[in-house]
């Protein structure tokens, strides 16, 4: 297979670190980011010819074009964009505040749209590609205590699947990546909490909290296995627009649409019959 030039947001620590070196150990070239890039030095340094290092903030305005930019110039062009870097946050909606989950909105959306808007010249230049979308499978189904976090996935999930279909007849197909608990920092110092925490919720979105504390460092997923599975689907022919990954994010989905199906079912006798008699 030729090698393909990637593009990795986020690549300091958690999955973005594991795909980031899986990646330049099978030889492809890479473009790596983080805010600050002397967190890449090793990979670099242990790559020199198929990696580059490269400070890139998503929040900030013009960082995602530059980091862009390194990948034509230093490699000809861009062939996967993944959209890895992002945070958590626990707390339940009354509690949190604007200056807590504002910057989420700024790094899991809008961080998300300024580099993807970004690369789409470089990727319908090079004739297609991949976009790997890092959601979560806090993107299928929301839950008490990370309502925030949810609706910044849902919103990921939301625009991906646009994104796929005003892309697909460039050659260039959309991943989104649902993964479940996986054994990284994420619970630790990527995951904001709401200061306020109020006594309300201790058995809502408490457990949320507690899950946290409880779970850091303990998560049953196998990063490494993780990424194996996201390789595989970046290089089929035929990619997946959805690929949860984690066997607990596959009985939660099926949980929901199970749900959601009975509820139509119940319901869309009366609530289909809404158009004008003359329709």
């Amino acid at each position: 297979m030729t090698p393909r030039r990637w593009l990795i947001t986020g690549c300091s620590a958690g999955l973005g670190r594991v795909l980031a070196e899986a990646v330049l150990d099978r030889g492809d070239q890479a473009v790596v980011t983080a805010r600050d890039p002397r967190s890449l030095e090793d990979l670099v340094a242990a790559h020199p010819g198929t990696c580059r290092a490269v400070a890139l903030d998503v929040t900030r305005e013009g960082d995602a074009a530059a980091a862009i930019s390194v990948a034509e110039q230093e490699f000809g062009g861009l062939d996967v964009l993944v959209n890895n870097a992002g945070q958590g946050m626990v707390g339940a909606i009354e509690e949190g505040s604007p200056e807590e989950y504002r910057p989420l909105f700024e790094t899991n959306v809008f961080g998300v749209i300024e580099t993807t808007r970004a690369a789409l010249p470089a990727l319908r230049k090079a004739g297609g590609g991949r976009i790997v979308m890092m959601s979560s499978g806090a993107g299928i189904a929301g839950s008490a205590g990370s309502g925030y976090y949810n609706a910044t996935k849902f919103a990921v999930e939301g625009l991906s699947e646009a994104l796929a279909q005003e892309v697909a007849p460039f050659g260039i197909a959309t991943i989104i990546v649902e993964p479940g608990p996986f054994r990284t920092e994420f619970l630790g110092r990527s995951m904001r909490m709401a200061a306020a925490e109020m006594p309300e919720y201790a058995g809502t979105a408490g457990g949320r909290r507690r899950y946290r504390a409880e779970h850091d460092g303990r998560q049953p997923g196998d990063p490494r296995k993780a990424i194996d599975v996201l390789l595989r689907a970046v290089d089929a022919e035929h990619p997946p627009l959805h690929l949860p990954l984690g066997a607990g994010v596959y009985a939660a989905a099926r949980r929901k649409f199970a749900g959601f199906l009975q509820t139509m079912d119940e319901w869309e006798p009366l609530a289909s019959r809404t158009a004008f008699e003359d329709a």
